[in-house]
């Protein structure tokens, strides 16, 4: 609580201990220049009674009388009733049983008394003998041994002695002054940091709760996906087999209107599985628990296996494929069903968004993959390497503008609700592409020109035993 009202003291510019706006060093410093211009003995005093500073040189007299025992005793008391004087404000001039006199000038500071500085002991100029006060103060003392070092005494009129006070009170008040802003910018700029450190605690505080608030939205959003989506899926398969039945006869023969109808149907209900199915792998990505079963998988069989399930699409579209793999390719190291899932993706994508006429080209080939999966400089010069699978797939359709190319791998984002309409989708597909590559220990990269054709480059490590 002390620290408090001293600091709300200083903020309100008021001093409340005079060791708090002047340091030792620089109160000694100048009561040393004091001293060395004059040669008067300087003490300066807190208002509480501590010393703050003490230059002086111990006088022959002083040191003669304290091997007296009465001159001890007389030396001690003068000492002590000055140093507990405490001027108001005026200086007061205390006289000394040895002739000599002590000025006790107060320090004030915005009309407070916050301390006191004494002066002497010293002879006034105008003192020519030692008082008889000295002489008869022990009866063992040596009247000319004490009159030899009442001469060596340090000297100076008292009007001299006012001035030189005067001088030294108005040096120590000015240090005062100057302390007193230093401490006060001090404080205030402590008060800032503090107010700054609190107001960023506060918005730290409000920005870690919108954070859980956005994950519990978030895991909220991913439950109630894979909830509706499951849900979705029984009867959708029920529609799905149902119409199965009915095309093949088994409820009787069908009229080319009522085939034709059950078409559309089953292709929508498809439409509509793939995206159920879609819903359920992101949700189980997002949760971490979709299990991937490794195994070494032939890179030249899993493209043909894609270029055969891709190939009634392109000729729909009179997109032409191009398959190459090339001689050094080892075998890639993952879930062989979700490695088509992820190249089926990309591929899809590339042919429905292809001009027609165009080409979509496939391409396997030797690379490697930082081992940690570390990027930048450092991961070039000092991380490992291991053996991968480059998988290129590169359209020259419609592209992707560079603004949307960070935006892609995001859930349900389109780049153009436009294209949507046209070609259908819900902006998963990449997103899941994305999840299931890091899920292999992978990366993916994207280059696009508008006009020209995007390219997307997955690279993912080798099975060891072919790597």
């Amino acid at each position: 609580m002390h620290d408090q009202t001293d600091a709300a003291d200083i903020m309100m510019g008021d001093v409340v201990r005079l060791e708090d706006v002047l340091s030792r060093d620089s109160v000694t410093s100048v009561c040393k220049s004091f001293f060395s211009l004059f040669g008067l003995p300087v003490r300066v005093i807190t208002h509480e009674g501590d010393l703050l500073a003490d230059v002086h040189r111990d006088q022959p007299l002083c040191n003669y009388l304290n091997t007296l025992d009465a001159g001890e005793r007389e030396c001690a008391k003068t000492v002590g009733v000055v140093r507990d004087l405490e001027p108001e404000l005026q200086t007061i001039v205390h006289p000394c049983f040895t002739g000599a006199v002590y000025r006790i000038v107060p320090l004030e500071y915005q009309g407070r008394p916050i301390g006191r500085f004494i002066v002497g002991p010293y002879v006034p100029a105008e003192t020519t003998q030692p008082p008889a006060s000295l002489l008869s103060v022990d009866a063992a003392i040596d009247s000319a041994a004490a009159c030899g070092h009442f001469e060596t005494m340090p000297r100076v009129r008292e009007h001299i002695a006012k001035e030189i006070s005067d001088h030294l009170k108005g040096v120590l008040e000015l240090l005062l002054f100057s302390g007193h802003r230093a401490q006060l910018a001090s404080t205030m700029q402590v008060a800032s940091v503090r107010e700054n450190y609190r107001e960023l605690a506060e918005k730290n505080e409000a920005l870690e709760s919108s954070l859980d608030e956005l994950k519990q939205l978030d895991q909220l959003k991913s439950t109630f996906l894979a909830t509706v989506s499951h849900e979705l899926r029984s009867p959708l398969t029920s529609i799905i087999g149902y119409t199965e039945m009915l095309e093949s006869g088994a409820a009787g023969a069908l009229s080319d209107g009522q085939a034709e109808f059950l078409g559309t149907i089953r292709s929508k209900a498809d439409q509509l599985l793939g995206l159920i199915s879609s819903l359920l792998d992101l949700g189980r990505l997002e949760a971490k628990s979709l299990d991937l079963k490794h195994e070494s998988v032939d890179a030249h069989a899993l493209l043909s296996d894609l270029a055969a399930t891709i190939v009634p699409t392109a000729n729909r579209r009179n997109v032409a494929l191009d398959v190459q793999v090339g001689e050094q390719t080892p075998k890639l190291w993952g879930d062989p069903v979700r490695l088509s899932q992820i190249l089926l993706n990309l591929a899809d994508n590339a042919v429905k968004f292809s001009d027609e006429g165009g080409t979509v080209t496939i391409r396997a080939e030797r690379g490697d993959i930082d081992a940690a999966g570390a990027s930048g400089l450092g991961a070039a010069l000092f991380s490992a390497s291991r053996p991968a699978v480059v998988l290129t797939i590169e359209d020259g359709g419609m592209g992707i503008a560079e603004q949307n190319l960070s935006k892609i791998f995001d859930a349900f984002y389109q780049v153009d609700a436009g294209t949507t309409r046209v070609h259908g989708g819900a902006g998963l597909g990449l997103s899941i592409v994305k999840q299931l590559v890091d899920g292999h220990e992978g990366k993916i990269e994207v280059t696009s020109t508008p006009g020209e054709g995007t390219t997307f480059v997955v690279t993912l490590p080798a099975a060891d035993d072919d790597a």
